[in-house]
């Protein structure tokens, strides 16, 4: 996954044509650079390697928007597009997109059937309880594929159980490999009413990746990010980050994180959040370490990791990337 910076474009081509054998690269777009002109900029310069939004919101664009940005960037980039979509929350669709965040997971559902519906080229008519479309207009443009991969980024339960249902791939944030048992029954469930095994599904965690020798130094590096979502994300009554953490054992750290972010003291909630924690949803420390741990995650049925990768200078991320490609080399 793409940081969202001026230089990254540079630090993921240099990355591929160092052919260090990543399957995929992901833009994610929140209130940063957007998702879409990062992409089509690398469709243009790439041939072999699968881009895919990680993720864009359902509310700030409609559904034939999306369709459509699917349908070119699919076309741009020969078939090699995958369409990650996520609902975000109240924080960007209303505070940045002056959207009302209402009925996200509906949305999200109607958002996927009109996509699908535009990239056949069938004449959209639409009668959902969000979206209604009535004019049988239908897409001028002749998608490369007619079915362009769609990845859900989902939590809860209602989430998952339409990830299970409806979607190609998964993309769980905060996700810890040795918690799969709690989000498998949701998903089983979904697939269950799709008549498809859970196998169909790709799963593809959003995992921060910081290599270095010294282990509690990789943690620091990521201890950031983590305060950030458990303790930022959200409002003191809903964060689903936070409530995450909680089931994973870490109830009273993610309250502490929580009160500390909120009321002002980012610095130190930083310095509170537990190596634990850190071990539990990323992967911090040398080469070694990595390679184990990549190992737990595909026994917990991972099958495409979204690795977010740090390093404080670009040489660092490519040197980073280089590591990680070479410790799951050797985990295959």
């Amino acid at each position: 996954m793409l940081p969202a910076s001026a230089a990254v474009i540079v630090v993921v081509r240099s990355a591929m044509t160092s052919s260090l054998g990543f399957d995929s690269v992901w833009a994610p777009e929140a209130y940063g650079t957007d998702a879409v002109s990062i992409l089509g900029a690398l469709a243009a310069r790439t041939d072999r390697i699968k881009l895919g939004t990680g993720i864009v919101n359902v509310f700030s664009r409609t559904p034939a928007l999306l369709a459509q940005t699917a349908a070119t960037l699919d076309l741009i980039s020969g078939g090699r597009f995958i369409l990650g979509l996520g609902t975000s929350g109240h924080q960007v669709v209303a505070g940045w997109h002056g959207m009302a965040f209402e009925q996200p997971l509906l949305r999200m559902r109607e958002t996927m059937a009109i996509v699908r519906q535009v990239l056949r080229r069938d004449r959209l008519l639409f009668d959902g309880d969000v979206f209604h479309l009535d004019k049988g207009l239908k897409l001028l443009a002749h998608p490369v594929r007619e079915a362009v991969p769609i990845f859900l980024a989902t939590l809860t339960p209602g989430g998952l159980r339409l990830t299970g249902e409806l979607a190609d791939g998964w993309i769980p944030t905060l996700f810890a490999p040795e918690h799969m048992d709690l989000f498998r029954p949701e998903l089983e469930f979904g697939a269950r009413l799709a008549g498809r095994s859970l196998d169909s599904l790709t799963i593809a965690p959003h995992v921060p990746v910081s290599i270095d020798d010294d282990r509690a130094r990789a943690r620091e590096a990521l201890k950031p990010w983590v305060a950030l979502y458990v303790g930022g994300m959200g409002s003191r009554t809903k964060n689903f980050y936070n409530d995450l953490v909680s089931q994973y054992g870490f109830a009273d750290d993610a309250r502490t994180l929580q009160e500390l972010y909120l009321g002002g003291k980012k610095l130190e909630a930083i310095r509170r959040v537990p190596d634990a924690l850190v071990d539990a949803i990323s992967i911090a420390g040398p080469p070694s370490y990595v390679r184990e741990r990549l190992g737990v995650w595909a026994s917990a049925g991972v099958t495409t990791m979204l690795a977010s990768v740090h390093g404080k200078t670009q040489p660092e991320r490519l040197r980073t990337l280089e590591m990680l490609a070479a410790a799951a080399s050797a985990v295959d």
